[in-house]
């Protein structure tokens, strides 16, 4: 007997934050939950187009490990669709968001992660984390340098030491498979949980309520008992075996700002971000000719076509179409589906057409000649150019931005009018504060070979040995220095960048990569 998702979601903006960068999704073989970047106008962006971007995984009949492929492609590729947005949109740089999923597919369950959100797995009566934080505390504790119990206290609990975002092109994932039994028990949930709630009552409520939406509920309302200064989303689904109830009526639920509103797929209302409601009803019959209009469409049917629940900004970008690109993928998919269908079931008069067609599309076979030569010329020199700017991008220099100290990463030129860095971190240290000597040293600017070997020039600068005035540009200082002299928040935080800013603003644009990309605030989620 087929196994598949017995699913809940809820999700909440809390108790502080003005809007939600959230976003889950669940149905009967995957589920997702994304914790966008508050700190940017393009958190829940970020979000909402990744979750978006992986709905049409929700399938069965994958053949032995293409369900772990296919996961793992899709989180790739919702990262270049973010790089996309930020070119069509450069107010949404720096962007980024966690990813935390599992797909079902036969008795396998695949599993992939990346940031600070988290998954928890009761089986066989043991509660355990799956995932694993890539945070910088965290690697602190895996370096034997920080013990657990002072994670919490640490200044940089919340920096992330990898999300997807738009400036690496190829994000390291945590991997897994894992053997799907029936009865077991996953949670997903946005760090605006675990932040507020601890692992114990975590799993008190994981073990106590059987019907997972009374669970998903229940935690969500504990945490904002608890203050949620951060937005929270929870997604459990439960391994069962499939049944004829199972073909139910599909609906799309929005869970946002305190409100619920489940509609089914006739009446897909939803929370806009300015507070105002859109329906998808009602969005049918406006503005027809409207490309975007009719791709968000598309998206809509495809959601329409699962039995699912959809929470956070997801919910609010299907139904409003708030984000063309994510749309226009799956009009594409659709498109290419059904010609793929006619294709298969073609007439012979069909047939002969296509054929012809292509007789009249084939070139000679000199200009093809001769096209093919130059198309490979180009892709040499196109190489040649991309591998040496990919090995600048390995390295990383301390310089100055905005009268501090900051980490950048590349090298301190440029390729006339192409840049060969980027910003990855401003600290609170400013320039005028410094030694002389120091101030002519960082006006040079000061390579490293990593990012830590960067973080410890910053740490050097600070707090200088007594034989620092003659170090070279690249000299490092001990590691016993002060860890509160590293970077401050980063400009890809998950709420605001600056020591005192609002953290309903705004930030600097910056990067996100394996190096510290976020700094959330106390208690802030990513």
């Amino acid at each position: 007997m087929a196994k598949i998702l017995r699913f809940a979601a809820r999700s909440d903006v809390g108790r502080v934050r003005s809007k939600n960068d959230d976003s889950a999704y669940a149905g009967h073989h995957l589920a997702v939950v994304a914790d966008g970047m508050g700190g940017h106008a393009g958190g829940n962006i970020a979000s909402a187009s990744t979750v978006l971007e992986m709905i049409h995984l929700d399938e069965d009949g994958y053949q032995g490990d293409e369900a772990g492929t296919a996961l793992a492609d899709e989180i790739q590729t919702a990262n270049s669709l973010l790089a996309d947005l930020v070119r069509s949109s450069p107010a949404l740089a720096g962007m980024g968001t966690t990813v935390t999923a599992m797909l079902l597919s036969g008795d396998k369950l695949h599993f992939a992660h990346i940031g600070d959100s988290r998954a928890y797995r009761l089986k066989d009566g043991v509660f355990e984390q799956i995932s694993v934080d890539h945070t910088f505390v965290q690697r602190l504790i895996d370096e034997g340098r920080l013990r657990p119990k002072d994670a919490e206290s640490h200044p940089h609990k919340n920096v992330l030491m990898r999300v997807l975002g738009d400036v690496d092109a190829s994000p390291e994932l945590d991997l897994a498979t894992f053997d799907a039994d029936i009865g077991e028990r996953w949670l997903l949930c946005s760090d605006g949980l675990n932040a507020v709630v601890d692992e114990r009552t975590i799993e008190q409520f994981v073990r106590a309520y059987s019907d997972p939406q009374e669970c998903a509920d229940r935690l969500v309302e504990v945490t904002l008992d608890g203050g949620s200064p951060d937005n929270v989303t929870v997604v459990l689904a439960d391994i069962v075996h499939k049944t004829p109830d199972d073909v139910a009526t599909r609906s799309l639920t929005v869970i946002d700002s305190g409100s619920t509103t489940s509609p089914t797929a006739a009446d897909t209302s939803a929370a806009r971000p300015d507070g105002g409601t859109d329906a998808a009803g009602d969005a049918e019959s406006e503005e027809p000719d409207n490309p975007d209009h009719l791709n968000a469409e598309v998206l809509r049917r495809e959601l329409a076509n699962r039995q699912h629940v959809l929470v956070g900004s997801a919910a609010s970008a299907a139904a409003t179409g708030q984000i063309p690109k994510v749309a226009e993928r799956s009009a594409t998919r659709s498109a290419q589906r059904r010609a793929a269908m006619l294709l298969t079931h073609k007439s012979p008069e069909t047939a002969e057409e296509v054929e012809g067609a292509e007789l009249e599309r084939r070139p000679r076979g000199r200009k093809l000649l001769a096209v093919a030569l130059a198309a490979a010329v180009v892709v040499i020199v196109a190489a040649g150019l991309w591998a040496g700017y990919a090995w600048t991008q390995t390295r990383y220099y301390v310089g100055q931005f905005e009268g501090h100290v900051a980490v950048y990463r590349g090298i301190s030129q440029d390729l006339g009018p192409i840049s060969l860095s980027t910003l990855r971190s401003k600290t609170v240290i400013e320039v005028e504060s410094l030694p002389q000597y120091a101030q002519q040293r960082l006006e040079r600017t000061l390579p490293a070979e990593d990012i830590n070997e960067a973080f410890r020039i910053v740490r050097d600068l600070q707090f200088p040995r007594p034989d620092s005035s003659t170090s070279g540009p690249g000299a490092t200082p001990s590691e016993s220095a002060s860890p509160t002299g590293g970077p401050t928040e980063e400009p890809t935080d998950n709420a605001s960048t600056e020591p005192t800013g609002d953290p309903t603003s705004g930030a600097s644009p910056t990067g996100s990569g394996p190096e510290p990309t976020a700094t959330n605030e106390a208690g802030g989620g990513s």
